[in-house]
C-alpha cells in the first residue's frame, strides 16, 4: 500500500470570487464564449454575485486587465476569453502570442490563476465551431479549469 499524499482539486465554486477578462474583438465568438463560462460556473455553485466580467478592446489588452484584477485581491481565480482569429499578415502571431505569455506571466507573478480561454484559430468557422458549435465551448473548459485550480491552490496553501 502507498502512502504518497495527493492533492486533486474539487470542481465546487464555494464562496470564491472569480473574474473573467473578454476581449471585445471578435465579439460574435467572445460573447458564445463568455455564455459557457458563466453558465460553468453557476452550475458548479458560482453565485452570480461573485463573478465579475471586465470587458477590453482585443486580446492584446488582456494580460493588463487581468492583472489589475489580480492585483486587486478580489478575486480567487481569473478566466481569460476571446479569439485571434489568423488573417494575411503577420498580426496574428504577435497577438497570439503576447496574449498568452503575458496572462501566463500574471498566474506567475500574482499567484492568482489565470484559466486560457483565448481561441487562436485559422479561420472563422474554426472560432465558431470552439465557441459553442461542433468543438463544445472553450469557454466553459476555462471555467472549469479555474475551479479546479483555485481548489487545488487553496488546498497547497493550506496544507
Amino acid at each position: 500500500m502507498s502512502s504518497e499524499r495527493v492533492i486533486d482539486g474539487s470542481l465546487v465554486a464555494g464562496e470564491a470570487r472569480f473574474g473573467i477578462v473578454l476581449a471585445r474583438f471578435n465579439a460574435f465568438v467572445g460573447e458564445r464564449l463568455l455564455e459557457g463560462a458563466l453558465d460553468t460556473l453557476r452550475r458548479h455553485g458560482a453565485a452570480p454575485e461573485s463573478i465579475t466580467v471586465v470587458r477590453v478592446p482585443g486580446a492584446f489588452e488582456l494580460p493588463l486587465a487581468a492583472q489589475a484584477m489580480a492585483e486587486a485581491g478580489v478575486y480567487e481565480g481569473l478566466v481569460a476569453l476571446g479569439a485571434v482569429i489568423r488573417g494575411a499578415t503577420p498580426h496574428f502571431d504577435f497577438v497570439a502570442g503576447e496574449c498568452v505569455k503575458g496572462l501566463a506571466q500574471v498566474g506567475l507573478k500574482t499567484g492568482v490563476p489565470v484559466a486560457l480561454g483565448v481561441l487562436t484559430t485559422d479561420t472563422v468557422a474554426q472560432a465558431i465551431d470552439r465557441s459553442g458549435a461542433k468543438a463544445g465551448n472553450k469557454g466553459a473548459e476555462a471555467a472549469l479549469s479555474i475551479l479546479e485550480m483555485v481548489d487545488v491552490l487553496r488546498r497547497l496553501r493550506h496544507s
